[in-house]
């Protein structure tokens, strides 16, 4: 069966993409997964719901973002027409909150009272804390002390917002222990608590339903690019952890032969053990906190430590959709490495005004090679998922030393 033909239908029933994905959890969670997934499917079938969420995310987060034509950054590289989806432009900050929005609206609908999320850049929990905030809930966001460490400014923001920081001890300290943090949470309080996973990974229908809430990125951006260039694009570009962002690009373009896409990785200091986070660089087959996916493991299993500059993309496994799209050959993957990634963080902010995301950097350093590679008439639509305020005193620590 093509590509084409099953992006619409896919997951199967079972939460399946081809051999990735599915449900592997302990039996506790099973009825509640079970009741979200009904509940998710009546909910699209319900105009009420989608009003709800269509209103909130014009009036409350800000959509629909622009396209916009990076005209300076083009003729700096000389080559394809480059367009930034200015994801950036939302409330909070980033892409997130389109999920956490959708989600917290099913959470209503369940009769839930209480959100717990995880959160690696802090984006995600930011996002939660606002919806949070906005639907009178209790909030918990569990986050690793490390990435507590490195982006202290969405920690003070989550508490503002009203939200409980749960600072992570165990393992690595990063994203991997918060999510099991959170599905530790989740066993024990899930009749009264929703857990609003945050990218499009874990068991069935997390996958499916976080996909489904950022496909507004893709649909706007391909009636945005018609209205504009009166054409698809070439190629379109989005950095990948999860891999949320990417697959709310791609999705709505998948059915498009003329459209590449490529999805960039964290490279961190480079391809070698424990120094990055690039899952289809030496990945292997696994399964990680309740998904089947590619996945950064040694040969007993045991998953191999992850860096990366962004905190957004240091974790060990890629979403199943994602891991799909690559094994059937229609979305390709590369990496950026760090030092990579941060030139393109300040080119970007020095040439267009705009001051990106870590994570979206990685997405921007491949854009900076494969540009000047193009020609003039081709077009490249590249994700800017977030900005980059987060990011600033990480950043200065490597590009403005001493200050």
């Amino acid at each position: 069966m093509s590509t084409a033909t099953t992006t619409q239908t896919l997951p199967d029933a079972s939460g399946h993409f081809g051999t990735f994905g599915g449900r592997f959890v302990p039996e506790t969670l099973v009825a509640a997964l079970d009741t979200l997934t009904e509940e998710y499917h009546r909910a699209k079938a319900d105009p009420v719901f989608q009003e709800e969420l269509d209103r909130l995310l014009s009036e409350f987060c800000g959509r629909e973002t622009p396209l916009y034509f990076a005209e300076r950054w083009t003729e700096m590289l000389g080559g394809a027409r480059i367009y930034l989806k200015r994801e950036d432009l939302l409330h909070t900050g980033a892409h997130k909150i389109n999920n956490a929005l959708g989600q917290i609206i099913l959470a209503k609908r369940l009769g839930k009272k209480r959100i717990i999320a995880e959160t690696g850049a802090g984006q995600h929990g930011v996002a939660t804390a606002t919806v949070a905030a906005r639907f009178g809930m209790e909030c918990v966001v569990y986050m690793g002390a490390i990435d507590m460490e490195r982006q202290r400014l969405n920690v003070i923001r989550m508490r503002l917002l009203g939200a409980e920081v749960r600072g992570v001890e165990a393992g690595q300290k990063t994203l991997k222990e918060a999510v099991n943090e959170a599905l530790r949470d989740w066993v024990t309080n899930v009749r009264t608590t929703h857990y609003i996973l945050g990218s499009a990974l874990g068991p069935h229908p997390y996958p499916m339903m976080v996909r489904d809430f950022h496909r507004i990125i893709g649909v706007e951006a391909r009636k945005q690019i018609l209205e504009r260039e009166k054409r698809l694009p070439d190629l379109l570009v989005a950095c990948v952890g999860g891999g949320s962002n990417a697959i709310g690009l791609f999705h709505p373009f998948l059915g498009d032969e003329s459209v590449k896409m490529m999805g960039v990785e964290a490279g961190g200091h480079g391809i070698k053990l424990g120094e990055h986070a690039a899952r289809f660089q030496g990945g292997k087959l696994g399964v990680l906190q309740g998904t089947k996916t590619w996945l950064l493991a040694d040969d007993d299993g045991q998953i191999e430590l992850t860096h990366s500059v962004s905190a957004g993309l240091d974790y060990a496994a890629v979403g199943p959709e994602h891991a799909w799209l690559q094994s059937e050959g229609r979305v390709d993957y590369t990496y950026a490495t760090d030092d990579e990634a941060l030139d393109a963080f300040s080119e970007l902010s020095r040439t267009e005004g705009i001051i990106p995301a870590l994570e979206t950097s990685h997405a921007l350093a491949y854009v900076k090679k494969a540009a000047p590679k193009m020609d003039r008439d081709q077009i490249i639509v590249v994700n800017l998922s977030g900005r980059g305020d987060k990011d600033v005193d990480q950043a200065a620590r490597f590009l403005l030393p001493g200050l």
